[in-house]
């Protein structure tokens, strides 16, 4: 394990440097930043000054170890637009963001699992065909338009639940949570289902396809062969073998909830960091794109590192290596 775990955060970082520098290549060749942050009519000489101060007058290796220096510390520069740190705006922006990822998360899982296993048990009966009709329209579908029916449904016509924000929020000393209000609550469903309903098909869809495989291997012929429970031979062999391209696919489905979550956001005016990347595009404000970015690049690399750990408690085979 302490081998694993070496090999794994040697890759970790040599991700993190790569994706540091092409952060640094954005930051540093998408645009002026002088520009952004000096004020209308300003002088060549404030200009210069400004320049001096971002230490933008030194060689480029120098700007990139200096800028490297700056992430390590956790300092990711100054929005141009809000005029705060940006790490600061992140932390601001990331409980709505996580709050809507690991409800979407628990509703794929808790329903595209057991939807997997019942069609690959009885794979031609009308519910299982009637299942996979529905997956197809749920991939096939793009989120904005899953949104846009959601909120013309429940929010226009039926006026049932709120077309946007967070509703009312608690503080839990630094966190801010909808969870603990109605209002909060209500604002978290339609756009948790609409981000949860592409990860739900496609977990549904692989657990149906490895569990059918599965069953079909010899040590399942044996296991009922012996007269062994059916409930043990589905939920604890079969299944269990079937969850390990699950955990890998789940795994970066959440890294890519949370960065791709921007459309979502967008469509319900969630005030998450998908939301805050979507109006820095337009402004353009390059440090808060180059910090998500950074964000999402480390994300992703801790989530490959969890998977990896998570590969030893279910395969057995693994930990006997």
């Amino acid at each position: 394990m302490i081998r694993l775990l070496s090999v794994r955060l040697l890759q970790a970082i040599l991700v993190m440097v790569a994706v540091t520098a092409i952060a640094f290549v954005m930051f540093r060749f998408v645009g002026d930043p002088v520009a952004s942050m000096v004020r209308e009519g300003a002088t060549q000489a404030e200009k210069d000054a400004v320049r001096v101060a971002l230490g933008l007058d030194k060689p480029v290796l120098a700007q990139f170890a200096n800028f490297l220096g700056q992430v390590v510390t956790g300092d990711l520069g100054t929005s141009y637009r809000y005029q705060q740190p940006v790490t600061s705006l992140l932390l601001s922006r990331l409980p709505a963001t996580l709050e809507l990822v690991i409800v979407a998360t628990v509703l794929a899982l808790s329903l595209g699992i057991p939807l997997g296993v019942l069609c690959a048990l009885k794979p031609h009966a009308f519910f299982s065909r009637l299942t996979q009709s529905a997956t197809l329209v749920g991939i096939s579908m793009p989120t904005f338009v899953t949104g846009l029916l959601l909120i013309l449904i429940f929010a226009v016509n039926l006026r049932w639940l709120p077309s946007s924000g967070r509703g009312d929020l608690v503080d839990i000393g630094l966190w801010q949570t909808g969870f603990l209000s109605l209002s909060g609550l209500k604002s978290l469903i339609l756009p948790s289902i609409t981000l949860a309903l592409f990860q739900l098909t496609l977990i549904m869809r692989l657990v149906r396809s490895e569990m059918i495989d599965v069953l079909s291997s010899d040590y399942i012929r044996f296991a009922f062969a012996r007269g062994l429970p059916r409930t043990y031979i589905y939920g604890r062999l079969a299944l269990r073998n079937a969850l390990m391209p699950v955990v890998t696919v789940t795994g970066l489905q959440i890294g890519q909830l949370i960065a791709f979550a921007i459309v979502t956001e967008t469509v319900f005016q969630w005030p998450g960091m998908g939301l805050l990347f979507t109006n820095a595009v337009g402004y353009p404000d390059v440090p808060v794109l180059a910090a998500y970015l950074l964000f999402v690049g480390f994300l992703f690399v801790m989530i490959n590192m969890i998977v990896d750990i998570l590969y030893t408690f279910i395969d057995p085979r693994l930990r006997t290596r």
